[in-house]
C-alpha cells in the first residue's frame, strides 16, 4: 500500500502547514471575527501537500486573500493588528517570528498598488519578522521611490530597519529572483551602505558585507571601488565589513 503524505514535512517545511494555519486563524479570529478559520485551516492541509517553504508561504498568502476583506487596505489592518510586540533581539525573526512570513508574501503579492500602506506594513513586519522579500517587489516598481524610504530606514535607532535597509537591496539574496535593478549602476545602494559602515549591530554588519560580497560578483569593479574607500578607516566595525565582504573574494 502507497504511504500516505502528510503536510508535516522534515525541514523548515513542516512549520508551514496546517499547524501554522491554526496559529495565524486563531490571531485573526480575535480581531476579525468573520474569519472562516475552518475554510482556511482545511484548504491549507489539502493544497500543501507537495509543496516545499516558499510555496506553502505564497499559498498561505492565496488563502488569506480569499478569506480576508476584499479591501487591501482593510486586509492588511487586520493583519498588522497580530503582530504582537516587537522582536528585541538580532535573533528570534525565524525561530520565533516565522509565523508572520505568510504576511510579508500577502503584501508583496497584493499590495503593489497601495505604496504608502505597504511599506508601513513592512516596517511593522521587519521589527519582527523579516521585510527583506517582500520590499524587493516594491524595489522594482518604484525604484526611486523606495530607495528613498530604505536611505530613511539606513539611519533608523530600530536596527532591523537599519538591516533592511541593506538586505533588501541584495543582488544575490538567498531564496529570492536576483535584483537586476542597480546592478549596472549600484551607486543608489551605495550610498545606502554607506550610512552603515560604521554600524555596532552585528547583523547589521553581516547584511553590509554580504551585500558587498554580493557586488563583488555582480560588479566587482564598481564594488571593489567602495571598499576601497573605507580600507584606511580606523574604525572597527568598517575593518570587520570589509574583512567578511572579502573573505572569499579578494580584491
Amino acid at each position: 500500500m502507497k504511504k500516505q503524505k502528510t503536510t508535516q514535512d522534515k525541514g523548515i517545511t513542516q512549520y508551514f502547514g496546517d499547524n501554522l494555519a491554526k496559529i495565524l486563524a486563531e490571531k485573526i479570529k480575535v480581531v476579525y471575527t468573520d474569519f472562516d478559520s475552518k475554510t482556511y485551516i482545511e484548504n491549507i492541509k489539502e493544497k500543501c501537500v507537495d509543496l516545499g517553504y516558499t510555496k506553502r508561504i505564497e499559498l498561505h498568502a492565496q488563502e488569506l486573500k480569499q478569506l480576508l476583506p476584499n479591501s487591501y487596505p482593510q486586509a492588511v489592518n487586520i493583519l498588522m493588528q497580530i503582530l504582537g510586540e516587537e522582536n528585541p533581539n538580532e535573533t528570534g525573526m525565524f525561530k520565533e517570528f516565522y509565523w508572520i512570513m505568510p504576511i510579508g508574501k500577502f503584501v508583496e503579492k497584493y499590495g503593489l498598488d497601495n505604496f504608502d500602506i505597504s511599506i508601513q506594513a513592512i516596517e511593522e513586519i521587519t521589527k519582527r519578522n523579516t521585510g527583506e522579500y517582500a520590499i524587493r517587489a516594491f524595489i522594482r516598481k518604484y525604484p526611486q521611490k523606495t530607495v528613498g524610504i530604505m536611505k530613511k530606514w539606513s539611519k533608523s535607532d530600530n536596527f532591523h530597519l537599519r538591516r533592511l535597509a541593506s538586505e533588501g537591496l541584495r543582488p544575490k539574496l538567498p531564496w529570492a529572483t536576483k535584483l537586476e535593478t542597480f546592478i549596472q549602476n549600484p551607486k543608489p545602494v551605495f550610498h545606502i551602505l554607506q550610512n552603515l559602515m560604521e554600524d555596532d549591530i552585528k547583523f547589521v554588519k553581516k547584511s553590509v558585507a554580504n551585500n558587498l560580497t554580493d557586488y563583488l560578483k555582480v560588479n566587482k569593479k564598481e564594488a571593489v571601488k567602495f571598499i576601497k574607500k573605507y580600507q584606511s578607516s580606523e574604525n572597527k566595525n568598517t575593518q570587520w565589513i570589509i574583512k567578511y565582504a572579502t573573505r572569499k573574494i579578494k580584491i
